[in-house]
């Protein structure tokens, strides 16, 4: 399974795709980290998101997309611009016929670190040993985007597994 991880950003926005299986070992297949000029206008910016994660999309093929879920974070401007970054990564991905995941910053962390309080330096490190890198990929975004890839393939088919079975519970309720 080839899983394609999106730290979104409108500054700077990490990708990462690992290739795997659940429970088994990761291996990298790519990361970058794209930039966008702050002082670009929006349209200008997610526009050039929007063709990069297509340009990805088509040249790394993956399985799955997964994309780091919004949090509430105080800086209104910061949780906009990653908002609107993450939306453009599930656009692309949709338009592609890539199925999305998302995933929580906590649930990333737990997955990597085995705490879902862990810091960055802690998710890179563990990223780099998981990937058996010899040295730690730089910046912070591209190791985030590493490790919400390597949470899909780790947490990603037995989420959807339960989240069938929850639909089918319900389903035969009505």
């Amino acid at each position: 399974m080839r899983v394609l991880g999106v730290d979104p950003g409108l500054t700077r926005c990490g990708v990462g795709a690992v290739d795997g299986r659940p429970g088994g070992p990761a291996s990298l297949v790519h990361f970058d980290v794209l930039r966008t000029p702050p002082d670009a206008d929006i349209a200008t910016r997610l526009l050039f998101l929007a063709d990069a994660f297509a340009v990805a999309i088509h040249d790394l093929r993956p399985d799955v997309v997964a994309v780091e879920r919004v949090f509430s974070q105080h800086n209104v401007r910061t949780v906009m611009g990653t908002a609107q970054a993450g939306a453009v990564a599930i656009t692309a991905a949709a338009r592609a016929g890539v199925p999305v995941a998302l995933h929580t910053p906590s649930e990333v962390k737990a997955a990597v670190t085995g705490s879902g309080r862990a810091d960055k330096a802690q998710v890179t490190v563990m990223v780099t040993r998981l990937l058996r890198l010899s040295s730690p990929p730089k910046p912070a975004d591209a190791a985030d985007a590493l490790a919400l890839a390597i949470c899909q393939l780790w947490r990603g088919p037995g989420q959807a597994r339960l989240a069938a079975l929850v639909t089918a519970a319900a389903a035969a309720r009505q």
